[in-house]
């Protein structure tokens, strides 16, 4: 068989192939959140968030918004250090991020089983 005719079948069987996998993977919300900060990001970001009566009383404050909120719990850094992360009804994560205006924030996530509360905003 002459080189042209085995790079031919290549081709047909890669597009095929190609064609298949992309069928497949398409419909698919795949994410690839292998590290632990990243897990723990995108878990509080897929479950209803609430906020506290003292998140709330801080969010009233013109200094922070809901998006500085969402831009943490996308971007933010989990310190897992300070977090209690203890297997009781809610892990309490301490998050790490910045507002729009470039000012550091410390947020206290409660996580429970169902829904995520945010319990405390603290400017660093």
């Amino acid at each position: 068989m002459k080189f042209f005719h085995r790079f031919a079948y290549y081709l047909v069987g890669l597009v095929i192939g190609l064609f298949f996998v992309s069928m497949i993977f398409s419909g698919k919300d795949t994410r690839c959140n292998y590290f632990p900060n990243a897990r723990v990001l995108n878990d509080l970001r897929n479950k209803p968030f609430e906020y506290s009566e003292k998140a709330s009383k801080v969010l009233a404050e013109k200094w922070i918004d809901t998006i500085d909120i969402k831009n943490t719990l996308e971007y933010g850094d989990v310190d897992f250090d300070n977090s209690n992360t203890e297997f009781h009804k809610a892990k309490l994560y301490v998050i790490e991020g910045k507002t729009t205006k470039n000012q550091e924030i410390i947020l206290k996530v409660s996580n429970r089983e169902n829904k995520a509360i945010l319990e405390e905003i603290i400017k660093k």
